[in-house]
């Protein structure tokens, strides 16, 4: 039996893979229950989410026809790791109201069809929501505005 949609096959080979990842990476960290949490207990929870999602994923390519892989392109590659790497340098000295724009647009300018306009309003938007959710919802010690900029 070969697959009819090689992109969904491979997303499925790519998603389980990432689970079973980060499965195997916390296997020695405390599971904790549902009353009380442990470390692995939520990262388990969404390796689970997504190795569904793989098996999901890798049948719907056998079952559904599809367009074929497109070419692989080394810019892409460079600009989306070039800025998850810079924003994990400048989040702490330059703070998330920096550091998020930064990573969304200079991962945006790796698509063909990059607009700036789009691009800043996905920024704005990412930024906020990241800043209610993660920064005052959850409150991971991240700074707004980083010591660079006098926060």
């Amino acid at each position: 039996m070969t697959s009819r949609n090689p992109k969904d096959l491979w997303t499925g080979i790519i998603y389980i893979a990432v689970g079973l990842a980060a499965i195997i990476i916390g296997r020695d960290y405390g599971m904790g229950t549902p009353r009380k949490m442990g470390p692995a207990f939520f990262p388990a929870i969404l390796s689970i989410i997504l190795i569904m999602i793989g098996i999901i994923s890798l049948v719907r390519s056998f079952l559904r026809p599809g367009t074929p892989v497109g070419r692989f392109t080394l810019r892409g590659l460079l600009l989306v790791t070039g800025a998850t790497l810079v924003f994990g340098l400048i989040v702490r000295g330059a703070g998330l109201i920096i550091a998020m724009p930064v990573l969304v647009i200079v991962s945006a300018y790796a698509s063909g069809k990059f607009r700036w306009r789009t691009s800043i309003a996905m920024a704005i938007v990412l930024t906020v929501f990241c800043i209610l959710i993660f920064l005052k919802g959850l409150g991971i010690p991240l700074p707004i505005l980083g010591s660079w900029f006098g926060g």
